[in-house]
């Protein structure tokens, strides 16, 4: 197979089978021949990122990646898609150890909110991981945006929504969702940057009216690997 490209998924399986959903979805596609081409890796068993990130004594998902870029590198794909917000942590040891380009999906997605408002303050809905990793914090503040991190008690509202509700349950717990946005609007909050694959199922719900603008990571990413796929 020649031209495609490779995903690195299964952090969690669910989000990647969304983003993979979205990807064909999304592809202006009317025969079989017009989708792209791509290879999937689901490595389910990656340690925890968070769990990482939080507690540096817990298994680090590090050399996991490392070892799945190596095997990708064998297929020799154009571009590489790193279907998890959270592995972001480590973006730039897997860039530099591997001389395929990785799609950035935090970067990406600010752009994204650049085009939507130019300044604001905008709420982050993430894991705590991702949270403390700063990843998302960094590329608003840059960009010139007000950050919003959720207190103590909605993060906990967040976390349930992502690990319970849905890794462990499998359900999209859409009146918990609505809540959470809620709480950010009447935070002063223009807009939520959904930093979470697990969040970005609940994006997708169709007919969900949400309080105020959201700007998905997942979704961006959709369209950031088919114009990447595109332009090769």
């Amino acid at each position: 197979m020649k031209k495609f490209f490779s995903i690195l998924g299964g952090m969690g399986t669910l989000a990647t089978e969304s983003f993979i959903h979205q990807l064909n979805k999304k592809t202006n596609a009317y025969v079989d021949q017009d989708y792209l081409n791509y290879v999937l890796f689901n490595h389910a068993t990656i340690p925890d990122r968070t769990a990482y990130i939080m507690d540096s004594t817990k298994e680090s998902p590090l050399q996991f990646l490392l070892e799945d870029l190596e095997q990708q590198k064998l297929l020799h794909p154009q571009f590489i898609v790193l279907a998890c917000n959270t592995a972001h942590y480590f973006y730039d040891e897997l860039q530099a150890a591997i001389d395929i380009p990785i799609l950035h999906m935090p970067r990406e997605t600010v752009k994204e909110l650049k085009k939507k408002m130019k300044k604001g303050k905008v709420a982050v809905l993430a894991t705590e991981g991702t949270i403390c990793s700063g990843v998302y914090e960094k590329e608003l503040q840059e960009s010139g945006f007000e950050v919003y991190i959720p207190d103590r008690a909605l993060q906990e509202k967040v976390n349930n929504l992502i690990y319970r509700d849905v890794k462990k349950y499998g359900f999209l717990n859409t009146e918990l969702y609505l809540d959470i946005l809620q709480q950010t609007k009447e935070a002063g909050c223009q807009a939520v940057l959904l930093g979470c694959t697990e969040l970005s199922l609940l994006y997708d719900v169709e007919g969900m009216i949400e309080p105020c603008l959201i700007v998905d990571a997942q979704s961006t990413l959709v369209d950031r690997t088919i114009e990447w796929a595109h332009s090769y």
